[in-house]
């Protein structure tokens, strides 16, 4: 009995000093959750868990994709270890999201989306989200406006405009995430995306785009769509002023 606990702590440790040498480099799928698990099983072998995990989910996205109920419902999984996975996609998004705040500007459509998909990360359900930008381009602030099914009846130019007025910005930019589908945008998509702009420049506030995420995929919406061509080409210019 001595010897099989030594041989499963060393185990552990040659698990946690790879990892601290290499990261994840040379790691099987079942090797990343089985050294996550260490944390909230201390004194079992973890690998026949992670073994099950990916079984029942089918991927390290399957995983931490999944309900806390449903992580329960795996063998070897309690309380703790469900929180514990339900805790790493959110981590990593409030990580991106703060070292995003250096102020480097926004200023061409790639920079958002990319920011915009990190953002996005571990969401389940519809979020939309607006972006406030200063005349540089800088971020003033994010704001989740919305999370549940999204219609062209949720995003309404005053809502836009009562964030903007707040705090002085004279360019948004829309996004919300289709969690289980296509990055390609829906005919409500673009609609609502042609309905806000015209209304938003009326009122001299900029829309510069709206985005639809998907994974780690994005789709401007006003670049995407031809039959906003002649919106798009006045948008481009705006990001090419930075």
């Amino acid at each position: 009995m001595n010897e099989k606990k030594h041989l499963h702590e060393g185990h552990r440790q040659r698990l946690k000093n790879k990892f601290l040498e290499h990261g994840f480099q040379g790691f099987e799928t079942h090797n990343i959750l089985e050294l996550l698990l260490f944390y909230s099983i201390p004194r079992k072998d973890t690998n026949e868990i992670a073994h099950n995990l990916l079984n029942r989910f089918g991927s390290l996205k399957g995983v931490f994709n999944a309900s806390f109920e449903e992580l329960t419902t795996v063998e070897g999984i309690k309380e703790n270890s469900a929180t514990l996975i339900k805790m790493i996609p959110l981590i990593a998004r409030e990580y991106f999201t703060d070292t995003s705040k250096d102020h480097s500007p926004l200023d061409n459509p790639e920079k958002i989306g990319e920011y915009l998909v990190r953002k996005c990360l571990g969401e389940k359900n519809e979020v939309v989200y607006l972006l406030l930008l200063n005349n540089k381009f800088e971020m003033i602030s994010i704001h989740k406006i919305h999370e549940g099914s999204v219609n062209s009846t949720i995003v309404s130019p005053r809502k836009i405009v009562e964030y903007a007025v707040k705090q002085n910005a004279p360019m948004v930019v829309l996004a919300h995430n289709h969690p289980e589908g296509t990055v390609c945008p829906s005919m409500d998509d673009i609609e609502t995306t042609a309905r806000l702009m015209s209304s938003l420049k009326n009122i001299d506030i900029k829309l510069l785009e709206h985005f639809v995420v998907a994974g780690s995929e994005y789709c401007p919406i006003i670049n995407y769509t031809s039959s906003l061509k002649s919106i798009n080409s006045e948008n481009r210019q705006f990001f090419k002023r930075s």
